[in-house]
């Protein structure tokens, strides 16, 4: 049994007020290529579909248009569960009928999980997608007061899917949540939080009884523990904090006896997301930026000192896709603010310059430029009394 697992698509993101959609056209079409490809008996999505629970039109459209190419003209299933941003009604609407054309869409969770059976040579796989809910939602959906947070939340939806399993036969769970289990998992800043002070967590040890467990919610490529239990990351790169991730697809081929054979297959976006730092100057000169794509979504981080005129219009001149700019220079400004705002009415004009100018130039000021802002100072001054 071959499938591809993928997860995390956000169709309808806004990233920096930036609309997504036509990257995320774009890497969808290139995600339907490894599927063609690859020609696997089916597609796991594990969560997250759409970022939002009400998706603008041209996010659901796009999802209609992948799909139908998916399930019609390469004649793939696809089992999906809902996610954290997703809306469990709207995604599973229609979903007995699609089941019919291979499309298994599970939105809201029920007390008895519904396998999906899929036949390779070697018999059947059966798949148990879990859509992501609420612990308050799964303690009343099992009439069970001590579910109180994700983990013993998981744990009685996992219960419940073993209760009918048949362990002889080969077993897939799908699932969306922060599953954690020894070394500490990379996560990014465009992962929303699915609960507070730490109740989030689910510990990994509820899935080692499946032959692999398909995740969703982190969006770097990451095993949790095994290789049997994985992330397969976003399709795309959302923050600057996944500026280093290689996004791909996973690949999982299962033998006959449920091992499992994994690899990743990268997907090229439209515009990667990436960070540059230098001086204002070194950034605008063609000789550096020639080889690089310019159009990339890029934060940059300028290395000058002291003022810069129109540094943001002179970098999108160049690099027309500057969502994020800083100054490596203004985190000694914050932090000498800091202390200079506490006492500043007792300092004279003169020391409240002097600490500005150190701050802004991270150098001395020296006993010349002393004798001109007195004479300067004193100018204002006269001027002052005479009106």
């Amino acid at each position: 049994m071959k499938f591809i697992h993928t997860g995390d698509w956000h169709i309808g993101k806004l990233v920096h007020q930036i609309h997504m959609t036509e990257d995320q056209r774009f890497i969808l079409q290139d995600f339907i290529r490894v599927v063609a490809e690859e020609k696997p008996h089916a597609i796991i999505i594990a969560g997250d579909i759409y970022d939002r629970s009400v998706p603008p039109v041209e996010a659901v459209e796009l999802l209609d248009e992948v799909f139908s190419t998916i399930l019609i003209e390469l004649n793939t299933p696809i089992i999906a569960i809902s996610g954290n941003h997703d809306s469990p009604d709207r995604l599973g609407f229609g979903s007995k009928i699609l089941r019919n054309k291979g499309l298994y869409i599970e939105g809201k969770l029920t007390k008895n999980i519904k396998s999906v059976v899929l036949e390779d040579e070697f018999g059947p796989v059966n798949f148990h997608p879990i859509p992501y809910a609420d612990p308050a939602i799964v303690r009343e959906l099992m009439d069970d007061s001590t579910i109180n947070n994700h983990d013993s939340a998981m744990k009685a939806i996992i219960n419940q899917v073993k209760s009918d399993m048949n362990p002889g036969q080969r077993n897939v769970i799908i699932a969306h949540g922060f599953v954690i289990g020894g070394e500490s998992l990379e996560t990014s800043e465009s992962e929303r939080p699915l609960s507070i002070g730490g109740s989030e967590y689910i510990d990994v040890t509820a899935f080692m009884d499946f032959n692999y467990t398909a995740l969703g919610h982190l969006h770097s490529p990451q095993k949790v523990a095994v290789d049997k239990i994985r992330y397969p990351g976003s399709l795309l790169k959302y923050s600057f904090s996944e500026a280093r991730q290689k996004k791909s697809v996973t690949v999982v081929e299962m033998d006959k006896a449920g091992g499992t054979e994994i690899r990743k297959v990268s997907l090229t976006p439209k515009r990667d997301m990436r960070k540059i730092q230098g001086k204002l100057l070194q950034l605008t000169d063609p000789a550096i930026y020639k080889d690089t794509n310019i159009d990339d979504y890029v934060m940059v981080t300028l290395l000058d000192e002291g003022e810069l005129l129109d540094a943001i219009g002179k970098l999108r001149g160049v690099y027309p896709n500057v969502l994020r700019l800083e100054r490596s220079q203004l985190k000694g400004i914050r932090q000498t603010n800091g202390k200079m705002g506490s006492d500043y009415h007792r300092k004279s004009k003169l020391e409240l310059f002097r600490e500005f100018y150190e701050a802004m130039e991270g150098d001395s000021f020296k006993d010349d430029y002393k004798e001109i802002l007195i004479d300067v100072l004193s100018d204002i001054e006269k001027e002052e009394r005479g009106k």
